[in-house]
């Protein structure tokens, strides 16, 4: 029987340094919103560390909603949902609420309209205050942060001209627009930020 797991070597080295940022942003208890989950290693990680939230993976793609809930079996937390099919580009999502919202090493691997989409539904989803917490490598003042960044954009255009590393001036005055407050950026390993946006007031 083929084994449906999914192995990401940069999910190994990333997950305790972004685990680390998330134990002081996100909330003691509720429902976090993983968006994107791919492997589901990230999702596996989280939530066997904080078993006081629940985390609900998710991805648009069957072959990654086989590996996280594959590796959920294997797993076996209480706290672990399984994995949703939900693309961030296509509202409404299959997910009622959340307190939190993580998407990981996604917005430069997609169109700009799953952006679009993160935020609104983001925005649609989580109460006042609650984050959006994004992680990945963004450029700052229009420049990339170092020259592997730099590169990793340019293959990433070769290979689809809509992906690319983002501004992050772009995705904050986006966030804006939909009701979140400032980015609180958080500097990470490989030339990586965590973003974190709270949700303003409704209005």
């Amino acid at each position: 029987m083929t084994d449906p797991r999914r192995f990401a070597p940069a999910a190994a080295r990333n997950r305790d340094p972004i685990l680390d940022v998330l134990r002081g942003i996100l909330p003691a208890r509720g429902v976090v919103l993983e968006v994107a989950s791919g492997s589901g290693e990230h999702a596996i990680h989280f939530a066997a560390a904080m078993p006081a939230l629940t985390f609900q993976p998710s991805d648009p793609d069957a072959d990654a909603r086989a590996s996280i809930d594959a590796w959920a079996r294997e797993a076996a937390l209480a706290n672990l949902l399984p994995a949703a099919a939900l693309d961030a580009s296509a509202w409404p999502w299959p997910v009622g609420a959340a307190d939190a919202v993580v998407c990981i090493n996604m917005i430069h691997i997609s169109r700009w309209a799953a952006t679009e989409g993160l935020l609104h539904g983001a925005a649609a989803l989580l109460p006042e205050g609650a984050p959006l917490v994004l992680y990945g490598p963004y450029k700052r003042g229009g420049d990339h942060t170092a020259p592997s960044n730099a590169a990793f954009d340019a293959d990433l255009r070769v290979r689809n001209p809509e992906w690319g590393v983002r501004d992050l001036e772009a995705v904050a005055a986006l966030a804006a627009t939909k009701g979140f407050g400032p980015p609180e950026v958080t500097e990470m390993p490989a030339n990586n930020l965590t973003v974190a946006f709270r949700r303003g007031p409704r209005r």
